[in-house]
């Protein structure tokens, strides 16, 4: 499931995300929260006709994930990429706050999306607009990854149940694994079928 929380120029988009490491075959899950910029569409139909929401380009990612192998709820894998060359992320950014707290460093990342769009070099019209919007709905934007948290995730079939729309994403990780014999062939078995 992938929940969006949409405003002038920017959206948030939250998931639960499964992922593979490539080098090790390690895994890991939990939140996955983008900040992305609407792309204007022209108006279509009347004045009442639905219109067309395009939320392709992204700004900035936090990947708030723990490692299956490793303790629940400690955020070992918790990153974020501050920026994206077209469609691909930065290299993943590491910082003690994000393991240490989670969901107080978002919402302070939330607080001003401006900023953020600033340092990934995405220029907005009126970033305080969307800016003091994010920040009075980031205790509710906050609560829908808090929902998929890697440990509200507690068995395979969950994940591959939040995870199954994009499970093209894990095949293209399961095909190009550095170490596929260290694989957890019992925990990666739903995305298989």
């Amino acid at each position: 499931m992938l929940q969006a929380f949409v405003y002038n120029e920017v959206a948030v988009l939250v998931r639960h995300w499964f992922e593979i490491d490539l080098a090790d075959s390690h895994l890991e899950h939990g939140a996955r929260i983008e900040l992305r910029r609407l792309d204007a569409q022209p108006h279509r139909g009347s004045e009442s006709a639905a219109q067309r929401i395009l939320l392709d380009q992204p700004v900035w990612r936090a990947d708030l994930f723990d490692r299956i192998d490793g303790a629940p709820g400690a955020f070992e894998a918790a990153h974020f990429h501050p920026r994206f060359d077209g469609v691909e992320p930065s290299e993943r950014h590491w910082a003690d706050v994000v393991k240490a707290q989670p969901w107080e460093w978002l919402q302070g990342q939330l607080s001003d999306v401006g900023e953020l769009a600033v340092t990934a070099g995405v220029t907005l019209r009126d970033p305080t607009a969307d800016a003091a919007q994010v920040r009075a709905d980031a205790p509710a934007i906050v609560a829908a990854p808090q929902s998929r948290a890697p440990t509200q995730c507690r068995s395979a079939e969950q994940c591959y149940a939040w995870t199954q729309d994009v499970a093209h994403a894990v095949h293209l990780m399961l095909d190009t694994l550095a170490r596929p014999d260290l694989l957890d062939h019992d925990r990666v078995s739903p995305w298989r079928h």
